[in-house]
């Protein structure tokens, strides 16, 4: 009976241990600091599917490279880097793609 339980336990925490790792891969990936030598791939990722690329990749680095964060995707998912998503222009648009 006892060595049910401790099975029991063993699992319950190895399952929460996981749980855990994978909210902070996804912390890591969304919103959390970036080398800036990352900056690139992720902008070249992020800009992929606009026509505009070549100015798309100079806000994006630039942005990067203040904000250590590129937002997922090639377009919106703004909120998981705020510093991205609240730099404005002179105008109030926004300045990172």
């Amino acid at each position: 009976m006892a060595r049910f339980q401790s099975l029991s336990l063993l699992l319950i925490l190895s399952l929460a241990l996981a749980f855990l790792s994978s909210l902070s891969n996804a912390q890591y990936y969304y919103g959390s600091r970036l080398h800036p030598s990352e900056c690139g791939a992720r902008c070249s990722y992020r800009c992929s599917a606009t026509h505009h690329r070549k100015p798309c990749m100079f806000f994006c680095q630039k942005c990067c490279a203040k904000c250590l964060c590129v937002p997922p995707g090639t377009y919106g998912n703004r909120q998981y880097c705020p510093c991205y998503n609240n730099w404005k222009t002179q105008e109030g648009g926004p300045k990172c793609p």
